[in-house]
């Protein structure tokens, strides 16, 4: 593999992989546009030989919708085809398969609250942050969290495929 590097590329020449099984909703869309705008562009696009993305396809869109000309990108044009279609879905599956420490997450979300930080940025709903810092929040939600709610994934038993929303 050679060296990687950063090339800013014009976002109305990147190509979305059009088997990308990663979806993402307006809302998360949202919430990437808010995270540009307040921290950078600061993960660039992951791309292939001939500009198709490979990891990055909700930034690209969060770009086109902020207007941005180009983007960070940093081509991965050593992948073969099979290589790129697992990086695909290994790059959002590994992601997911983190975790948290809910007592040090808990600390640094009350820092950033107590220092006035905007904390709908991080990603995280009204009620999860309210059980992270301890206070409820007894109010109604809103048409948008309850969105959120009906978008859960279902999960999926992985020797019968019989699926079901927790």
């Amino acid at each position: 593999m050679s060296d990687l590097k950063i090339e800013m590329l014009p976002v109305s020449g990147l190509k979305p992989y059009e088997r990308n099984s990663r979806t993402h909703s307006p809302i998360q869309i949202k919430q990437i546009e808010a995270s540009i705008k307040e921290f950078g562009f600061t993960n660039p696009v992951l791309i292939d030989g001939k500009n198709g993305i490979i990891a990055g396809h909700g930034r690209v869109v969060a770009a086109r919708n902020l207007g941005m000309a180009s983007v960070p990108c940093v081509r991965l044009d050593h992948l073969t085809k099979a290589q790129k279609k697992a990086y695909i879905i290994a790059d959002n599956q590994l992601a997911l398969n983190a975790g948290w420490d809910f007592d040090v997450l808990a600390v640094e979300i009350d820092e950033l609250n107590d220092e006035g930080f905007d904390l709908d940025l991080l990603g995280f709903s009204k009620d999860e942050l309210n059980e992270l810092i301890g206070t409820p929040d007894f109010t109604p939600g809103t048409e948008d969290e309850q969105g959120r709610l009906d978008e859960k994934a279902p999960t999926v038993c992985p020797k019968c495929g019989h699926s079901w929303v927790k």
